[in-house]
């Protein structure tokens, strides 16, 4: 068998060793860029948890050290709960408006290119232009968000200045920010075969029976697949909560990101902050790994 493998080597063809030299450099960029910017990065962050670094002096081994503190940190608990708060609120809030908006879009209404561009645009809003304006529109006096509360008698609220309004606050803001995942539902949504649908209509279901019984179910790996992108994109939560609040008021908006950061930039304790990170990509590896377990209860593939 050896002997077949070493002879299948040394005569590959040379159209065969140009399409696999080929194959490499296409994939170069990404391979380079990868060991660069990710893999060189997350190794350096590796050895730091170990090591006392302020940018200033040479790394010095501290052993577990940074690992010790960590466990001892209040605002480590703090900072987790403050983040996965606001993911468990935000994620499913923002994909139930998407999806609802994208259904809605789906249909053939007059203007509907211009609300699907319209719904599309605070994505590609720079997030320190957005925050800025969300933090304008919170402002306990002149804030819109007041102003059209007061029509129906509700008084004003602090809501940046208030830690049991603060994370709500924040939520509302983010499920606006919903045209990624309303694009992905649409083109999900064409895909619904026709067919099923006419079927069903003869069989005598009704929309609601023919939403929840056909589009529902071919519709959740997308569902899935956002619900995924969202829950690791929001669980590094970071440039609102630094422009709006620095992570106040009394920390209930100190985001784990932030916190990494003021300690890695501000408190110039790298070691602490690399370690803080690998918690973070940890609670993000774990709970992922239990959506994928989980999604088999509940995404419907059609290769099934």
């Amino acid at each position: 068998a050896m002997a077949s493998i070493g002879r299948t080597r040394r005569h590959t063809s040379p159209v065969r060793r140009r399409e696999i030299l080929e194959g490499y450099l296409f994939a170069a960029p990404f391979l380079i860029g990868f060991l660069l910017f990710v893999a060189v990065p997350m190794g350096w962050s590796l050895v730091l948890v170990f090591q006392k670094y302020n940018l200033l002096s040479p790394p010095s081994f501290v052993g577990t050290a940074n690992i010790e503190r960590l466990l001892a940190d209040p605002k480590v608990g703090q900072s987790l709960y403050n983040t996965a708060y606001y993911t468990l609120f935000s994620v499913p809030l923002q994909l139930a408006l998407a999806f609802a908006t994208a259904v809605l879009l789906n249909q053939p209404l007059r203007g509907r290119n211009f609300y699907r561009t319209a719904l599309y645009i605070p994505v590609i809003v720079p997030i320190v232009v957005s925050a800025f304006v969300w933090q304008r529109a919170y402002h306990p006096e002149f804030g819109i968000i007041n102003a059209f509360l007061a029509w129906f008698g509700v008084e004003p609220r602090a809501w940046l200045f208030q830690p049991e309004l603060a994370k709500p606050a924040f939520i509302f803001m983010r499920i606006w920010v919903f045209g990624a995942q309303m694009v992905i539902f649409l083109a999900g949504l064409q895909n619904v075969p026709p067919s099923l649908l006419e079927a069903a209509a003869i069989d005598g279901a009704g929309t609601l029976r023919k939403f929840w019984s056909i589009t529902v179910p071919i519709m959740t790996p997308i569902i899935f697949f956002n619900f995924i992108v969202g829950l690791i994109g929001n669980f590094q939560v970071f440039a609102p909560a630094l422009i709006m609040t620095k992570g106040g008021p009394a920390d209930s908006t100190l985001f784990m990101v932030l916190y990494i950061y003021r300690n890695a930039f501000e408190y110039s304790k790298l070691g602490y902050a690399a370690a803080l990170s690998w918690v973070l990509f940890f609670v993000i590896i774990v709970l992922t790994f239990i959506q994928f377990r989980l999604s088999g209860r509940w995404v419907y593939y059609e290769t099934k």
